[in-house]
């Protein structure tokens, strides 16, 4: 069966990114995106841009639509949609699934924020793209075969916001490649440099700890309302806090490997794959009690799940550090639950059986070998 991955764009990695390209090295997919600045290497060659965009929000949002609306693939068997634009190749490419790692947040349940950043003329942009952009959303979505999300926390959007039954698939990590090799000196945050994720909330509990060490791991794509606030956090960071930009994958397993535990403050985040690597890791995870947070983090057993205060944080971070170890076992056993095969099997299973369900006389993916 010949699959084809529709995604965004590819300006950062982070967790859709990651999920892309999982799916097209389990089913031998190739991944039609905008922005390739950072496909690795090894996915080049099945990777097919549409053209780069425009590089102004929401202009960027805008014609990667139209690009995924007016794209033409009919050589596939079967299509899988990724992120918030590239739905739009619904239009002419079935049977499909859509693996929905949110509704769109600035379209929806961070409306108000989005809006409250704003000037008075940027204001009416904004209102008017929204609701002119929700609205083909939502006439779009009509063509999705089968809704699949990554957490019980983005299902419960999709039947808030559209009204629509998602199935719940986690997000796939390959446990195998993290290792743990020490408690180190620093504790990890890996993240994409946007508002949502409250970097700033960590960058004050380090204010407050000046012996402690923070290494803030990710980036933004440009064009993603997202480069005023790396600057700003940039600029009011602490001494002891360093920003390291994207990193490979290699040098983000040996972070993992070498941290005392790892930070997390997305608000109401979608599910979150970092807390998963970490555990990968054996490492201890302190994430605010919110979101997919709460799917993955299991409270006390493989670290801690507090409210977004700079004081729960700072004492969960003391207890951690008396005792990291006491977390590991958990941790490992935890992230199992959450390895890549599992993934492959179920998905695999909801392919087969959309195809059936609307009687396509395509080939069946009949492999049981992972």
């Amino acid at each position: 069966m010949k699959i084809c991955v529709f995604h965004d764009y590819f300006g950062t990695i982070g967790g859709g990114e990651k999920v892309v390209l999982t799916i097209s090295k389990l089913f031998n997919a190739d991944v039609v995106t905008t922005d390739t600045d950072a496909v690795p290497t090894e996915f080049r060659n099945r990777v097919l841009s549409l053209g780069e965009t425009i590089k102004i929000p929401p202009l960027k949002q805008i014609d990667a639509s139209f690009k995924f609306y007016f794209s033409n693939f009919k050589d596939y068997d079967f299509y899988i949609f990724s992120g918030n634009w590239a739905i739009f190749a619904a239009r002419t490419h079935n049977p499909n699934m859509f693996y929905c790692h949110t509704p769109t947040r600035a379209f929806y349940d961070l409306y108000n924020e989005y809006l409250k950043r704003r000037n008075v003329l940027t204001k009416l942009a904004f209102i008017s793209w929204v609701k002119l952009h929700r609205r083909w959303t939502e006439e779009i979505i009509k063509k999705i075969n089968k809704f699949v999300c990554n957490s019980e926390n983005t299902k419960f959007r999709c039947k808030k916001y559209w009204n629509v039954e998602a199935e719940v698939v986690y997000p796939p990590v390959e446990t195998s490649k993290f290792k743990f090799k020490c408690y180190g000196d620093f504790w990890l945050s890996v993240n994409r440099l946007y508002p949502e994720k409250r970097i700033e909330l960590q960058l004050e509990v380090f204010r407050r700890l000046p012996d402690e060490k923070l290494l803030v791991v990710g980036s933004f794509s440009k064009g993603d309302h997202a480069e005023k606030y790396a600057r700003k956090l940039i600029k009011m960071a602490p001494r002891n806090v360093e920003f390291l930009g994207s990193v490979n994958e290699d040098d983000l397993i040996e972070l993992y490997a070498e941290c005392k535990g790892l930070l997390c403050t997305a608000k109401d985040e979608d599910f979150g794959l970092t807390p998963i690597e970490a555990m990968a890791s054996g490492k201890p995870v302190i994430a605010v009690n919110e979101g997919g947070y709460r799917e993955s983090v299991v409270d006390k057993k493989t670290g801690y799940l507090v409210n977004p205060d700079i004081s729960e944080i700072i004492d969960a971070m003391k207890k951690v550090s008396e005792n990291p170890e006491r977390f590991k076992k958990n941790c490992l056993e935890r992230a199992k639950e959450f390895d890549v095969e599992k993934f492959y099997i179920k998905l695999k299973y909801i392919i087969n059986e959309v195809n059936q369900k609307f009687q396509i006389t395509k080939p069946q993916i009949c492999n049981d070998d992972f």
